[in-house]
């Protein structure tokens, strides 16, 4: 899938770290900042702070889009851990 700017999701994806892709994962299956805050010992600030630029590096406005960016590609789905989605159907 070609998005904003007419670069491929997996090079958009590749240009973020290791904890906002930490981070990624969490908002993708709707986690709250402070759950996310949480479970990754890290503050809210801190937390607020990646979602920012993972929203910026992937070119999304908000977490339904960056969602529907993970979960239309197949490979992308792959990086979200399987405790994380619990019962969420991924088709």
């Amino acid at each position: 899938m070609v998005l904003n700017g007419h670069l491929p999701a997996s090079v958009l994806f590749e240009s973020l770290t290791p904890r906002e892709r930490d981070v990624l994962s969490y908002i993708a299956c709707g986690k709250a900042n402070k759950v996310i805050a949480a479970e990754l010992e890290i503050s809210q600030r801190t937390v607020e702070a990646h979602r920012a630029r993972v929203f910026q590096k992937l070119r999304v406005r908000n977490a339904v889009e960056l969602a529907r960016f993970v979960f239309s590609e197949p490979g992308l789905r792959d990086v979200l851990p399987p405790s994380l989605l619990g019962g969420l159907f991924v088709p």
